[in-house]
């Protein structure tokens, strides 16, 4: 019987841990470049090598954010606490109908999931990144929450950040991207493993076309990202 406070104790203690200590990350890294990500770690270990450079955001050509809003989520700017609610209604929607959800992650929520979780679909971590999405969109400015996802998305095998991806596919930094490799680079988020912004395929190459017409119609939509 007189352990039974102690365990209590010891479990009060893990929760506050795993409350905290993300919350703790959040806050550093809101100041300090994040040194790695898990993400990251499993790519090295599976071989994919480890290539990146943080960069400022003022050291990123605009137009590479301006794509990745125009392609990854177009509310980006306007959203409070970082979700878009239109977009998981109609996810809820469609796996009530029977239908496959087609994704309404949205850049804030990348981010989160790339700076602190790890990859794949699994209940359980999909629970964690709703919980940590807004603690990002709370504590960050918007500028910053684009900075490290700039900085930290995997745009190819090993490829990290912006810097890394530009000097790797065009031979430049990040900040003499054009408006035509921003919108490829862009273009192979959903799928960095597969698609190249070096070598695009037909289908790319048709994606990055879309995503440079968006670019144009963002208009304010874009302002944040200035």
């Amino acid at each position: 019987m007189s352990g039974k406070p102690r365990w209590r104790r010891w479990l009060a203690w893990i929760a506050i841990a795993l409350l905290a200590g993300p919350l703790a990350l959040i806050l550093v890294f809101r100041v300090l470049p994040p040194p790695v990500t898990p993400l990251m770690l499993i790519r090295a270990v599976q071989g994919e090598g480890l290539r990146k450079d943080w960069v400022p955001l003022d050291s990123i050509a605009p137009v590479l954010g301006h794509a990745v809003i125009a392609a990854e989520d177009n509310l980006f700017c306007a959203q409070a606490l970082g979700f878009d609610f239109r977009a998981l209604r109609g996810e809820a929607e469609a796996w009530l109908e029977g239908e496959r959800p087609r994704g309404a992650s949205t850049i804030t929520m990348q981010t989160a999931k790339n700076l602190l979780l790890w990859p794949g679909r699994d209940p359980l971590r999909k629970v964690i990144e709703a919980w940590l999405t807004p603690q990002v969109a709370l504590l960050w400015p918007k500028r910053r929450v684009l900075e490290v996802y700039l900085n930290i998305v995997e745009f190819g095998p090993g490829t990290y950040g912006a810097e890394a991806a530009a000097r790797a596919f065009f031979g430049k930094p990040a900040s003499g991207l054009t408006r035509r490799e921003a919108a490829r680079l862009a273009a192979v988020l959903p799928s960095p493993l597969n698609w190249s912004a070096a070598r695009p395929s037909d289908f790319v190459l048709r994606r990055a076309a879309t995503i440079e017409r968006r670019m144009g119609q963002l208009g304010p939509l874009l302002d944040c990202a200035r």
